[in-house]
């Protein structure tokens, strides 16, 4: 049987499957052309975009205002990071929500949904009417009460957890407040903070960890921290600089039968040079004189958790044998006091094998062990 070709006018015998084909091709190609061009458009859009300057976050009433960066005013706005917090935080339905810093209410209106109330504090005056407003308007303004002011001087009312994106400079002020201020046992199931990335790494750090210092020590002798999750910058109006850490604080209820004001002051005195060895720390004039004061002011305040510590590079005649006759250019002492004192002190670093130990690579069972070692000679630290 003869195959019959196909015709087609215009093209001569056979050659309409290569019309098709070419016309097909040229088609395509044109609509892929018209793509990437359109593609390349959007993307040019999604930069200039990027490019533009961010909004100030709006009021309740869609009027623009000035976030104030030096007050640490970065509002969290990423639904999913947000509804993330409040599961995270395990919030219940009849639980009590202190929070710090709430902002225009992105989290505070998530916090409200879930449990039975919200105790919010905020120093912006701004803030507080935008956020009165916007929960008015969503109907949750008798589950919310918002004190106007400064939260590290004022005192916390009775709460079961405290969930907040606090501003970064108060971070360790207010975990101070929470852990050593509010008496023990704390009342309060556990404190799920946004925290600087780089400051909940430090908090996290175990003995031993280049991050270790003063901070974690403390932290780890009254609370467990975990860290949930972490959070880009790009999640904040305005972007800060830096990315965050989400981390959850439960407090101890096994907490060693310590002053926490001895502890603290033996962990400042500790810590002010972490990666010196304790013989060197404690052979510093400077470390003498201040532990002779401490041991004889008690009640004396001191700072709970400092962040800065002194350079390492910086020493104060370590290996002076005769310590000076001034305390400060106030109070003159008895250098001999002073040398029995250090020989003392030396005498319990050797006897406990901790003479050649670092600060950073002890633990808070071998660091307790050391502060009941100098008490029992009759050295104070506070």
């Amino acid at each position: 049987m003869r195959r019959r070709t196909l015709q087609c006018p215009g093209f001569p015998p056979g050659s309409i499957i290569t019309a098709l084909q070419s016309q097909s091709l040229l088609f395509f190609r044109t609509k892929a052309h018209r793509y990437k061009l359109r593609q390349q458009d959007d993307d040019d859009d999604d930069e200039e975009e990027r490019d533009k300057p961010k909004p100030a976050e709006g009021d309740a009433w869609g009027r623009p205002f000035h976030l104030h960066k030096g007050r640490g005013q970065h509002i969290l706005t990423n639904p999913r990071v947000l509804d993330s917090i409040v599961r995270r935080a395990s919030v219940r339905p009849t639980d009590t929500v202190l929070e710090i810093g709430p902002g225009s209410g992105n989290l505070t209106v998530r916090l409200l949904e879930a449990a039975r109330r919200v105790v919010s504090f905020e120093i912006d005056d701004r803030m507080v009417d935008a956020l009165h407003s916007r929960v008015s308007q969503l109907g949750l303004q008798d589950r919310l009460t918002v004190i106007m002011g400064d939260a590290l001087q004022t005192e916390f009312p009775p709460f079961d957890l405290c969930v907040a994106n606090i501003p970064y400079g108060i971070s360790s002020p207010l975990i101070a407040k929470l852990l050593f201020e509010l008496g023990r046992p704390c009342g309060f199931r556990s404190a799920t903070l946004l925290l600087q990335k780089e400051f909940a790494r430090r908090l996290l750090a175990s003995p031993g960890d280049s991050e270790f210092n003063r901070l974690a020590a403390n932290v780890r002798l009254v609370a467990t921290v975990e860290l949930l999750m972490d959070v880009s910058k790009k999640d904040f109006v305005p972007c800060p600089k830096v990315d965050s850490s989400l981390v959850r604080i439960r407090p101890r209820s096994d907490v060693p039968a310590v002053d926490l004001d001895e502890w603290l002051a033996f962990t400042r005195t500790c810590f002010s040079k972490k990666n010196k060895t304790l013989g060197a720390i404690f052979k510093q004039k400077k470390k003498i004189v201040e532990l002779f004061e401490r041991s004889r002011l008690e009640g004396k305040a001191c700072k709970v958790l400092e962040e800065e510590e002194e350079e390492d590079g910086v020493d104060d005649d370590d290996d002076d044998d005769q310590l000076g006759t001034r305390v400060g250019e106030k109070e003159a002492v008895n250098a001999l006091e002073l040398n029995v004192l250090k020989e003392k002190v030396v005498g319990i670093l050797k006897a406990g094998g901790f003479e050649d130990k670092r600060p950073s690579k002890l633990s808070t069972k071998e660091l307790l062990h050391l502060l009941q070692l100098f008490n029992q000679e009759g050295v104070l630290f506070h």
